[in-house]
């Protein structure tokens, strides 16, 4: 049997129904976060749950939940589900409400769904690199946001799908911003140059403890806005998120990047992190 929370109780995933009035179905009026797990612990999960209540301040949602409150029934999921290498993905929406605009009254009660997905680490992107392609960045003002609505990154995603490749790098107008399920750095002359995290990306945690070991490891840091040009004629170029970690880009749009090789610098990027990994969650096999 595989298990499933819904507003604090654990379900049988054949028997969970969500109302089809919940507002995060008819509005994606909600936040949400993705946790990776690795030997059956959550990596860096205090920072992906802190991250859920600050989403959900920013939309004037304050999560009824408390960080631990989630954390020790997400650990209960990962027993139950006996998950070793995956994924935890949760959601808290504002409620089960008349559709209507506006916010429902105060007493309307969130709806906090979270759910198992068994995934191994992806070695084979991480070793060889991805392709990539170029697209304008149509999405809202407040990506900052972890929200329900991600139908920009979506049709973004699929150009890339469209067209063969792993990822679609974003840009408005000559700034590149991040991918459509990632955060996008490039190296110049052994620097890691990233977009700050201001309201046009999503400061994402990988991202986070990225630039932390690097500081650590005295790998020089930017945080700033890099143009296309800078892009394309970058030495190293690497995507960061919880399920890819840090991967490697080798083509942009059907442009080598470097040699067409994954680089020195993303490769000690890669080992720095998977140290990170396993003072957390113990020893990885690959």
């Amino acid at each position: 049997m595989e298990y499933v929370i819904i507003n604090g109780d654990f379900i049988n995933r054949s028997d969970a129904k969500i109302d089809m009035e919940d507002r995060g179905y008819q509005f994606g009026d909600g936040v949400y976060e993705v946790i990776r797990v690795y030997n059956g612990k959550m990596f860096t999960a205090k920072e992906h749950l802190e991250r859920l209540m600050v989403s959900g301040k920013k939309i004037g949602m304050e999560i009824s939940y408390s960080v631990q409150e989630i954390k020790d029934m997400l650990t209960e999921l990962i027993s139950k589900n006996q998950l070793t290498h995956g994924t935890i993905y949760m959601q808290v929406s504002r409620g089960i409400a008349p559709r209507n605009h506006a916010y429902p009254a105060t007493d309307v009660a969130q709806t906090f769904v979270a759910n198992t997905k068994s995934v191994d680490r992806p070695a084979r992107n991480m070793e060889k690199g991805v392709n990539t392609i170029l697209v304008e960045d149509i999405r809202w003002l407040l990506c900052d946001i972890k929200s329900l609505n991600l139908l920009g990154n979506i049709m973004a995603k699929q150009k890339a799908v469209d067209a063969g490749c792993f990822e679609a790098i974003q840009h408005r107008g000559d700034i590149v911003t991040e991918g459509s399920s990632s955060n996008v750095s490039i190296i110049k002359d052994g620097k890691v140059i990233t977009h700050p995290a201001d309201n046009l990306i999503l400061n994402g945690i990988t991202r986070q403890k990225v630039l932390e070991v690097c500081r650590n490891n005295n790998i020089p840091v930017e945080e700033r806005e890099f143009s296309l040009e800078e892009l394309k004629s970058a030495d190293e170029i690497f995507i960061s998120g919880t399920t890819v970690e840090v991967t490697p880009i080798i083509e942009i749009a059907g442009e080598k990047v470097g040699d067409g090789t994954p680089g020195a610098v993303s490769r000690q990027i890669q080992e720095l992190f998977k140290k990170a990994i396993e003072e957390e969650c113990g020893c990885l096999n690959n």
